[in-house]
C-alpha cells in the first residue's frame, strides 16, 4: 500500500492489484459503518487505487493507514442485486469459441457466477464487475462498435458490465437486460455501486 497526498485534503491509496483494492475498499466501508474511520467526504475506488477526498487531517489518516491490517475480501451477506438477462448478444458465438464451449454454455457459465462491483466509471451507472474465473477472460474487440445498445451485457478482460445507456464500446456483447441501471430520480441512482454483489439470471426470450 502506498499513500499519496492529493491537494489539501485528499489521499490517493495505491494497491498492488484489483483484489487488494476491493478488499481495502470493503475495509474502509466496514470501518466507516462502525464509526471507526475519521470523517471522509468521498471514497472513490478505481482498479488499483482508492481516493479519499475531504479528509479533515490527511497526515494523521495517512499514518493510520500504514498500520492497517486489511483482510482478504470474503463472501458476505451483503445485498445482492439480481439482473434478468436474455443471452442473445452479437458476440455469443465468438465468446463461446474463446471459452471452448457450446454457445448455450455462455449463459450458464455467466449466470452461475457471483459478481461484485469493483468500481464505477466510463459512464454514469456503469460498474466494472469481477468474479469470472481467469480462464473465461476475453479480449476487447479489435474494432469497437460506434454504438452499443442500452442494457447490453458485455465482457472484457477480467470484467463484465452492463451498459446503462447507448454509447461506443469495444467489449464482447453476450446479452441484454431491461433493468434500469441508472436513474437520477431514484434514491440510489446507480444500481451498481462499488461493493455491490450482482447475480445475472437467465430470462427466456
Amino acid at each position: 500500500m502506498r499513500v499519496l497526498r492529493v491537494g489539501l485534503d485528499a489521499l490517493l491509496v495505491e494497491l498492488d492489484d484489483a483484489d487488494e483494492t476491493m478488499a481495502f475498499h470493503a475495509e474502509l466501508q466496514r470501518r466507516r459503518a462502525a464509526s471507526q474511520l475519521p470523517p471522509v467526504t468521498e471514497v472513490v475506488p478505481a482498479e488499483r487505487t482508492v481516493l479519499l477526498d475531504g479528509v479533515a487531517d490527511p497526515e494523521a489518516l495517512a499514518a493510520e493507514l500504514a498500520d492497517w491490517h486489511v483482510p482478504p475480501l470474503r463472501a458476505t451477506s451483503d445485498e445482492t442485486v439480481t439482473i434478468p438477462v436474455r443471452y442473445d448478444g452479437a458476440d455469443v458465438a465468438e465468446v463461446a469459441a474463446l471459452w471452448g464451449v457450446a454457445e448455450e454454455e455462455v449463459a450458464r457459465i455467466h449466470s452461475a457466477t457471483e459478481f461484485r462491483v469493483a468500481f464505477s466509471g466510463f459512464a454514469p451507472g456503469f460498474g466494472y464487475l469481477t468474479g469470472l474465473p481467469e480462464r473465461y477472460r476475453v479480449p476487447r474487440r479489435a474494432v469497437p462498435r460506434p454504438a452499443v445498445p442500452t442494457g447490453a451485457i458485455a465482457l472484457a478482460g477480467r470484467y463484465t458490465g452492463a451498459y446503462p445507456r447507448s454509447s461506443p464500446g469495444g467489449w464482447q456483447l453476450i446479452g441484454h437486460t431491461d433493468a434500469v441501471l441508472w436513474d437520477p430520480s431514484r434514491e440510489r441512482a446507480a444500481l451498481f455501486s462499488p461493493g455491490t454483489r450482482v447475480r445475472f439470471v437467465i430470462e427466456e426470450a
